[in-house]
C-alpha cells in the first residue's frame, strides 16, 4: 500500500470494515465471514500488518475472536483494563465483549499477525493455550510462531476449496505451539524461565553422555527437586522424560541405518544393558527396537 489506496483487484473480497486505515501495507485474507454455526472452528480472516506510526485502534468489543502475534515493534494493549506493553514475540486475544485498545509506540514500525476466527471450539482453543479473550502471553520461540502465521496466510490466499479447512487445522496446530513455547512476561518468572532454557540447551547438547537425573541436576548445578520443578512448569514433563525422548529419536535414526544392530545403538545412546534400551525405546515410541526395524 506505502501510504496510497491500493486498487482492488477484480473479483477479490472487499477488506471488512474492522481492518484499520493505518497501516503502512498488509498481507490479509478473508474466508467465509458469516460461516455456519455448526462449524466447530472457521478462520474468518487473518493477516499480517506493517502499522504507521499513529497506529491506534480502540474497541468496546470485536465481531470474532482473534489472537495477534507482535513480530517487531513497539506499542501498547489495554484488555480489560489492564495494559501491558508489546514487544516481539507477544500475543494477545480479544473477542465479543472484550473491550481492547492498541497503539503503536515506535521508533521502528508495530508488525503484528492476526487471526479472527469463530464457532464452538474457539473459546476451548484459547484456553489451551492460556489466551482466553482478554489474555496475554509471551513465546520463545518467535520464528517457529510466525512460521504458522505465514502457513496460515499462504493457506488463506490461495483460496482452494480446502482453504477452510487447512486453515482450522493450522489454528490448531498454532495453538499447540504457543503451549509448547510460552515464556513468562517481564518480572514474572524471567530468572526461573531462563534458569530452565540453559539446562534444556545443555539436556539437548549432552544427552548422549548424560544418563540419570542426578547426572544431569549436578551438570546443571541445581538440586534435581528443582530442576524437577522447572521442567514440569514450562516443557510439562520430567527433565528424565526429556532426555529419553532424545535419546531414543537419535536411537530410532541410527537403527534405520543399512546393518544397525539394536546393542550397538544402546550403546551409542548412552545404555550399557540392551535390555534396559529396549524397554525404554518401546515406552517412548511404542514398539520395540526390532519391531522398528523392522519398519525398513
Amino acid at each position: 500500500m506505502n501510504g496510497k489506496k491500493a486498487k482492488k483487484p477484480p473479483g477479490a473480497p472487499s477488506p471488512p470494515e474492522f481492518f484499520s486505515p493505518q497501516v503502512f501495507s498488509a498481507r490479509r485474507f478473508y474466508l467465509d465471514l458469516n460461516p455456519a454455526p455448526h462449524i466447530p472452528l472457521a478462520v474468518v480472516s487473518g493477516g499480517c500488518e506493517q502499522c504507521t506510526p499513529d497506529y491506534s485502534i480502540h474497541r468496546a468489543t470485536f465481531a470474532f475472536d482473534s489472537l495477534e502475534f507482535v513480530l517487531r515493534g513497539r506499542g501498547t494493549v489495554k484488555l480489560r483494563g489492564r495494559t501491558t506493553e508489546l514487544q516481539p514475540g507477544m500475543l494477545f486475544s480479544y473477542g465479543p465483549g472484550v473491550r481492547h485498545d492498541i497503539t503503536a509506540a515506535g521508533p521502528g514500525p508495530l508488525v503484528k499477525y492476526f487471526v479472527d476466527f469463530t464457532g464452538p471450539a474457539a473459546l476451548p482453543l484459547l484456553r489451551s493455550c492460556h489466551l482466553a479473550p482478554g489474555g496475554i502471553s509471551r513465546v520463545f520461540q518467535i520464528g517457529e510462531v510466525q512460521t504458522f502465521f505465514d502457513e496460515l496466510i499462504r493457506s488463506g490466499l490461495r483460496g482452494s476449496r480446502y482453504a477452510p479447512d487447512l486453515c482450522a487445522g493450522l489454528l490448531h496446530c498454532l495453538a499447540l505451539k504457543i503451549a509448547e513455547s510460552r515464556s513468562p512476561l517481564a518480572g514474572s518468572g524471567n530468572l526461573s524461565f531462563a534458569t530452565f532454557q540453559t539446562c534444556q540447551q545443555y539436556i539437548q547438547t549432552h544427552f548422549l553422555e548424560l544418563r540419570t537425573l542426578e547426572q544431569i541436576a549436578r551438570e546443571c548445578h541445581l538440586h534435581r527437586v528443582y530442576l524437577c520443578r522447572l521442567f514440569h512448569r514450562y516443557n510439562h514433563q520430567s527433565p528424565y522424560q526429556y532426555l529419553m525422548r532424545l535419546k531414543m529419536n537419535r536411537a530410532a535414526e541410527l537403527l534405520l541405518e543399512p546393518g544397525a544392530m539394536v546393542k550397538q545403538v544402546a550403546e551409542q545412546v548412552g545404555f550399557e544393558d540392551p535390555f534396559h534400551f529396549s524397554r525404554a525405546f518401546k515406552a517412548a515410541l511404542g514398539l520395540s527396537p526390532r519391531a522398528f526395524c523392522r519398519l525398513r
